[in-house]
């Protein structure tokens, strides 16, 4: 068997000396912002702080379920599909081939902002390719689907019914599609969604689906879009090994919702430990306006949980921590921290994995004296009074992540940067 190579080949012009490359050429660095908890901790504010400086944002996951609110000069745009950063008229956004993406919602989200002052998006906004298309059926699928949990098991997951389970389960089985095959050849791409429609009828009887209906409809967007997508995998490439750029990555959902190491459950029914179904709870809720951006929905209240929060900086690494709405605290006597969990009285020194052992848990809580002090004035740390200034260090030293941010209002101004 002969070898690509000859041992007595010669050269006459033989070539130059590989130059050794570089062993620190990592090409320029990503700053990621991710929930710690179960959603809904303000990190759309993180993110549109962060992309003042940045020059490229990216939203690498999740669907329209999760939702983002900015406030920017007493304008409140609210965020599904389209990367927080997108305001910042020097930033350029990109949808990642990780997120799922339903095109009439993205478009209705386009206009609503349109018309409370974005400007110029077409200009800044990129899409992947790679990222999968969640269509209408998959929404009524989503729905079909907690009927049945709920004539089966007594209850449902409570998801939003965007689609975006069942969408998933379809990249997982490898019978989605994805924007690349929308803007490719369409017959080929209608003969796809026709066949997927078929399976989901096999699997719901009660499901009706107007495909040439969606069809026409998802071929006026693949025109729309077109000038958009790009070649996800290349963009990123040249974005992270080009020349120098801030870039920034935009996580949607948390932790405790991440498949493999969140809650088995979906945020409505998840095992919640230091919850407060009382009139803390109600005060925390009112005075935070804590109402699901996508559901409309009253958010469940309760304590900081540093134990959740420590799970999740061992899972992520946090190299900072963005603090938010120490304001809503400003009028409490009393404030309680979940430092640990017990079972039997006895320290567990984990996160349990397992529901039924989690619903058991006892919180230990270390309790703090309120600073009584209206906060939402404080532009920086001096400015916050002592007693919040203790609450916010015996945070960071628990978790052993340094503070970096402290939000004491809705807009960007109001949050504290430490260092």
């Amino acid at each position: 068997m002969s070898s690509g190579w000859s041992a007595n080949k010669s050269y006459s012009n033989p070539p130059p000396a590989a130059v050794k490359r570089p062993r620190n050429d990592s090409g320029n660095k990503v700053s990621v912002v991710l929930g710690a908890q179960w959603g809904d901790e303000g990190k759309g504010k993180v993110v549109d702080l962060l992309a003042t400086e940045s020059d490229l944002v990216c939203r690498c996951q999740g669907g329209n379920n999760a939702g983002h609110t900015v406030v920017v000069d007493e304008k409140e745009y609210d965020f599904h599909l389209l990367p927080s950063g997108i305001i910042n008229t020097k930033c350029t956004s990109f949808i990642g081939n990780g997120v799922v993406i339903h095109l009439p919602g993205l478009f209705e989200e386009i206009d609503k902002n349109e018309k409370k002052g974005l400007k110029g998006w077409e200009k800044r906004l990129v899409i992947s390719d790679r990222a999968h298309i969640v269509f209408d059926f998959h929404q009524a699928v989503d729905g079909l689907q907690e009927v049945q949990r709920q004539a089966q098991e007594g209850q449902n997951i409570g998801t939003t019914k965007k689609g975006i389970g069942p969408t998933y389960a379809c990249k997982a089985s490898r019978t989605g599609l994805r924007i690349c095959d929308l803007m490719a050849d369409f017959s080929e791409f209608s003969s796809r969604v026709k066949n997927l429609v078929q399976q989901y009828q096999s699997m719901f009887p009660a499901l009706k689906v107007e495909v040439e209906s969606e069809l026409k409809k998802l071929k006026d967007y693949a025109e729309r879009i077109r000038p958009l997508v790009r070649d996800g995998v290349y963009f990123m490439y040249d974005a992270i090994h080009g020349s120098p750029k801030k870039i920034l990555a935009e996580g949607a959902n948390a932790a405790l919702l991440d498949i493999d190491f969140g809650e088995d459950m979906c945020v409505c029914v998840c095992v919640f430990p230091t919850e407060q179904l009382n009139a803390v709870g109600e005060l925390l809720q009112t005075r935070g306006h804590e109402v699901g951006v996508t559901t409309g929905r009253k958010r469940r209240c309760g304590w900081l949980d540093l134990v959740i929060l420590k799970y999740a900086h061992m899972i992520n690494g946090f190299t900072a921590i963005a603090l938010t709405k120490l304001d809503i605290l400003d009028v409490l006597d009393e404030i309680k921290v979940g430092v640990a969990y017990k079972i039997n009285g006895k320290r567990i020194p984990y996160f349990p994995a397992n529901m039924e052992v989690l619903q058991k848990v006892e919180v230990e809580y270390e309790m703090f004296s309120g600073w009584k002090t209206d906060t939402s004035a404080a532009r920086k740390w001096n400015d916050l009074p002592p007693k919040a200034q203790n609450y916010i260090r015996f945070v960071e030293n628990h978790i052993g992540v340094p503070i970096k941010w402290v939000g004491v209002g809705k807009s960007r101004e109001c949050m504290i940067q430490m260092f």
